[in-house]
């Protein structure tokens, strides 16, 4: 009996799609905690928190791809600041045999949702060790990032479109 494959090629060994997580890192991490010991000391009322991230891929050969996130993550109560967090942590993936069309989507959602619960973890350690309960994330869609920045660039009509999208996230109080 002939193998039958519809007329579809099979894929030769070698030439599946992968993507693999080669390492990972934090390039840059900034805790502030400006009224320090003061702060510390409690009362008053519940804190303010602001928290954004966005996304950044850059090619770093044929088939590696550094993806960083960017995490600022700020705490106010009334006009005193409380902390201010800045982290950037990158992941460093090696990705072979995507098709052009599926690249971006790969790069800018799925890479970020593999890294993020390390970052997540860094930032409530960081915030726990700076004295502060730790602080802990909610979830990100990636996918809701993507789409978002697609349709600002949509809108920008002949921008250059960049690698780069970003939400801000007001947590509650």
């Amino acid at each position: 009996m002939a193998d039958d494959t519809q007329g579809a090629a099979a894929p030769q060994p070698g030439t599946a799609p992968s993507m693999n997580l080669v390492g990972q890192y934090i390039r840059d991490l900034s805790f502030e905690n400006p009224g320090a010991p003061g702060t510390l000391l409690g009362g008053g009322t519940n804190p303010a928190f602001n928290v954004s991230i966005s996304v950044g891929v850059k090619k770093q050969s044929d088939e590696i791809y550094a993806i960083e996130l960017t995490l600022n993550a700020k705490a106010n109560r009334e006009e005193t600041v409380l902390f201010n967090v800045e982290l950037v942590y990158g992941g460093i993936f090696r990705i072979k045999n995507v098709p052009e069309n599926q690249l971006s989507p790969l790069l800018m959602i799925e890479c970020p949702r593999l890294i993020f619960p390390f970052a997540r973890q860094v930032l409530a350690s960081v915030t726990q060790q700076g004295g502060f309960p730790p602080l802990m994330m909610e979830p990100v869609d990636f996918s809701a990032i993507y789409r978002q920045n697609l349709a600002k660039l949509a809108q920008q009509q002949g921008g250059a479109p960049a690698a780069d999208a970003a939400a801000e996230t007001p947590k509650p109080n």
